[in-house]
């Protein structure tokens, strides 16, 4: 496949674009900053510089072409203010599910957070607050969208090495997960159609991740989904 992620320095995405060139996928990574185009190409990714916070429909366009694919990994990142999880998290991802539509891109892969789809706890500070609002209208911007879509709500991430086996359903995730079995779990979804609809919670659990994903999306169609 041909995919592009958005936001493709971030610590998801590269361990995910590592993953797909590793297994012979056409890799795209969409970077605001130029200076990270080597990292990129280090990992086997192919660097576009566009930034999606200023980029027009149009522009985001003519990068998907010939595109099976787009994951929306990008993030504005911690210390960056209330505000920019506004036009990041939310209005970033709006153009990329826009230009998708317009270029001929059905699947599209999100990820969110935990929290998102609810109201931030009372407790919450302004820029937790924000973020979750942000990735909420993200989340309810693609859903009524005519996409294929699958949103993945991770718990609080870590960057201890993975573990291949997850937890994977509709509700509320709790606990932690590692960025890396997070990785795997988005290559997974990239290769079962059949979650195309759903909205996915995850956190650090007991099953295969294949074999969850498989689950995931069996409860979706009532059929067993073979991963590929």
């Amino acid at each position: 496949m041909k995919i592009v992620i958005a936001g493709g320095h971030g610590q998801i995405a590269r361990r995910l674009g590592r993953l797909l060139a590793a297994r012979g996928d056409s890799v795209v990574g969409i970077v605001r900053n130029p200076a990270h185009s080597s990292d990129l190409r280090a990992d086997g990714m192919n660097p576009v510089v566009c930034d999606l916070e200023k980029a027009s429909c149009d522009d985001v366009a003519a990068i998907l072409s010939e595109t099976d694919a787009v994951v929306f990994a990008a993030g504005a990142g911690p210390g960056s203010g209330a505000a920019r999880k506004h036009t990041v998290d939310h209005q970033a991802a709006a153009v990329l599910a826009d230009a998708a539509l317009q270029a001929g891109v059905r699947r599209y892969v999100m990820v969110s957070t935990r929290g998102a789809g609810s109201p931030p706890p009372a407790h919450a500070d302004e820029v937790w607050a924000a973020y979750v609002h942000a990735k909420t209208a993200a989340d309810e911007y693609l859903m009524a969208l005519n996409l294929e879509w699958t949103i993945l709500r991770p718990a609080a991430l870590t960057n201890e090495p993975g573990t291949g086996t997850v937890r994977l359903t509709a509700e509320r995730s709790v606990g932690e997960v590692t960025r890396d079995d997070v990785a795997q779990v988005l290559a997974s979804l990239l290769d079962t159609p059949a979650t195309a609809g759903l909205v996915l919670e995850l956190a650090e659990g007991p099953d295969p991740i294949r074999a969850a994903v498989a689950h995931a999306a069996e409860t979706r169609t009532g059929q067993p989904e073979l991963p590929r």
